[in-house]
């Protein structure tokens, strides 16, 4: 309840400033996503949509935003691989990672099983993208191999939400511009494409967790981490 109600503030307030501050803003709290794990509390990726429909708006520039985006994800993420690497034993022991004890047993042996390959994919889940990096850290998975796989994925992701939220911004206002059935009918389908998308992707996320929470019991994190 708190996080929606961050969301929602956070959401409503950034519309209101400046275009300077909108950059500033944005490339803090992507940057803070893994550096500081505030993406338990803001998922960085409602920050980039929100910034992409502010740009729609003309407020700032989609270009500059995404090439900002991408740039505050894999410094950001760097500075959380250099903090696992250094506390990751501390690390795993703040009290917001030990209810999530499970999932970061199975997001080591992810790592364990996939390296590189992993992190590139734990860029597009909200808890991975935000432990992923110290975790990487802490495994002691070589840096150019996590740096190659984490720049593909914020590239990508950066990029891809951004332009979610330029694209969906653009096709609310042809909306007021233009009362043509076709426009209305392609904001729908998309809008309808997307929540679907989201929806699922959220439920294969629990039914995961739920999975590991039944088949795999809890193992010696620091030895899973050797």
């Amino acid at each position: 309840m708190l996080s929606a109600t961050i969301v929602s503030y956070f959401t409503d307030q950034i519309q209101h400033l400046s275009g300077g501050l909108v950059y500033g803003l944005v490339a803090l709290l992507v940057f803070g996503e893994a550096a500081l794990f505030i993406g338990f509390v803001l998922p960085g990726e409602t920050a980039v949509i929100v910034a992409g429909v502010v740009a729609s708006q003309g407020r700032v520039n989609v270009v500059v935003l995404c090439a900002l985006v991408v740039i505050a994800a894999v410094v950001g993420d760097s500075v959380g691989y250099e903090v696992g690497r250094r506390y990751g034993e501390r690390l795993i022991e703040l009290r917001v990672l030990q209810r999530r004890r499970v999932a970061l047993e199975r997001a080591l042996e992810g790592l364990r099983r996939r390296g590189a390959t992993y992190v590139f994919i734990g860029r597009f889940t909200a808890f991975l993208r935000a432990v992923m990096p110290g975790l990487a850290g802490m495994s002691r998975l070589r840096y150019r191999r996590f740096l190659v796989a984490n720049a593909g994925g914020a590239l990508i992701w950066g990029v891809g939400f951004t332009l979610l939220g330029y694209f969906a911004g653009s096709a609310l206002s042809s909306i007021y511009k233009y009362s043509g059935w076709a426009t209305s009918a392609l904001l729908l389908l998309m809008i309808a494409f997307f929540i679907t998308f989201h929806f699922v992707r959220k439920r294969r996320d629990r039914i995961s967790l739920a999975t590991s929470t039944r088949d795999e019991p809890p193992g010696d994190l620091a030895q899973r981490a050797q």
